[in-house]
């Protein structure tokens, strides 16, 4: 195999961990002198290539590259910016093929969800005709967990982690106030149609009447009959109740309760849920309620880390080279569980068109048969994902990240694209 220049790029939300999986591409890539010759980075994710805008990173010194593994964000930059069909966007992905030339890029990198999946699988068949294809490696990323294939998504343990501390603390702040103050308190975390993040927040339970006392999953349909007679049970028997609510969570029609504009992807935003859900018991209850949306800081949380996130990140960076340098194309890293106690598992190959644009829900037998908690077998597949801490280096009381100097290479190509 000649050698090559290799192109990553980071695209869609965050994680805590996505810069590990960078971290894991860019320091096995430097491994492997004789098939690649330098990574660029693509700044802002995948517009980074349609607008040429590429970043040396063979500027950036081991260290900085080293400490990547312990700094939350995206280095490079991300971007929410879907490549359509391509019968119908044949220019963008024809650009994508011009840049790439220009730069010598053998190599094409895509750390994403399932929408960065199916880009990278577009530009593989895109490319399969030319005479000297690009090599397109997916890796996986997204908080949601939500892939197919993969046993689990690096950024989801370190996410679920976040809310499941988060709500086990403020659950001791509402139980010693209840008796004069806040009886309800709702935790709302992310998911659209994967309940998976809300069903972590169980593991903040140690023993039976622990907070939460009631999970809103997006795999159930909400019904607020059963809802309130759930929550004044919990009043009943606890003296307060604690709620973990994915913002996904749907009515009877199917329509979102939170429903808002599109984003870039054309998936609906969404946000609100958790204030609606209080709302509704402090009327038909008459008790006071407090809500949170952690939003961003439940991805971003770097400081409490899961190391087994942490490690699975920068596992599937590094598989990534080693699957592209041995000339595997269109396919993803993903990990396989061996077993969950002792918690083993390893980096299997994933075919693209496997993974691409499909969701993974919670399954039926890991949620209780009232719909408003998880069963043992979820917790069995939970509970080594949030195991371990990976405290990146502190520094004045407060974590040491890096900053890169993201050198831009020099433009090949003349005149601009739009995007």
């Amino acid at each position: 195999m000649a050698r090559k220049n290799a192109f990553y790029a980071q695209s869609g939300g965050v994680s805590a961990v996505i810069n590990a999986s960078a971290c894991g591409v860019l320091q096995t890539a430097r491994q492997h002198p004789d098939h690649i010759a330098k990574v660029y980075a693509g700044r802002n994710g995948i517009i980074g290539a349609l607008t040429e805008d590429l970043i040396d990173t063979s500027l950036e010194p081991e260290a900085a590259i080293a400490a990547l593994k312990y700094t939350p964000g995206a280095a490079f930059g991300s971007c929410r910016y879907k490549l359509g069909p391509v019968h119908e966007h044949r220019a963008q992905y024809e650009r994508l093929i011009e840049v790439f030339r220009a730069h010598d890029v053998g190599f094409f990198f895509y750390n994403g969800g399932g929408d960065s999946q199916d880009t990278a699988w577009k530009v593989s068949e895109m490319s399969a005709g030319l005479a000297d294809p690009i090599i397109c490696v997916g890796i996986p990323k997204t908080v949601d967990n939500d892939l197919e294939i993969t046993d689990c998504s690096p950024g989801f343990g370190s996410a679920a982690k976040y809310a499941a501390i988060s709500l086990r603390e403020a659950a001791l702040d509402v139980a010693a106030m209840s008796r004069t103050s806040t009886n309800v308190f709702a935790l709302e975390v992310m998911g659209r149609h994967a309940g998976w993040t809300t069903a972590a927040c169980a593991l903040a339970a140690e023993h039976e009447g622990d907070a939460p006392h009631i999970l809103l999953l997006p795999e159930v349909v909400f019904d607020e009959e059963r809802f309130l007679a759930k929550v004044n049970q919990a009043l009943a028997e606890h003296g307060y109740c604690v709620i973990a609510v994915s913002e996904g969570i749907k009515g009877s029609d199917g329509e979102f309760l939170s429903a808002g504009t599109k984003d870039a992807f054309g998936h609906t935003r969404l946000g609100g849920v958790a204030p609606l859900i209080t709302s509704l018991i402090s009327a038909k209850l008459s008790c006071k309620c407090r809500w949170a949306t952690p939003g961003y800081l439940q991805r971003s949380a770097r400081h409490v880390a899961s190391e087994t996130d942490v490690e699975q990140a920068y596992a599937v960076g590094r598989a990534a080279v080693e699957f592209a340098v041995a000339g595997r194309n269109a396919v993803m890293p993903a990990i396989r569980r061996l077993s969950d106690d002792p918690y083993r598992w390893d980096v299997v190959e994933a075919p693209l068109s496997l993974v691409a644009n499909r969701e993974k829900l919670l399954p039926p037998h890991f949620i209780t048969a009232d719909g408003f908690g998880i069963t043992e077998a979820a917790r069995r597949y939970l509970a080594p994902l949030i195991a371990g801490e990976a405290y990146p280096p502190y520094k004045q009381g407060l974590p040491d990240y890096v900053k890169l100097r993201n050198v831009q290479a020099p433009k090949k190509l003349v005149g601009t694209f739009a995007i």
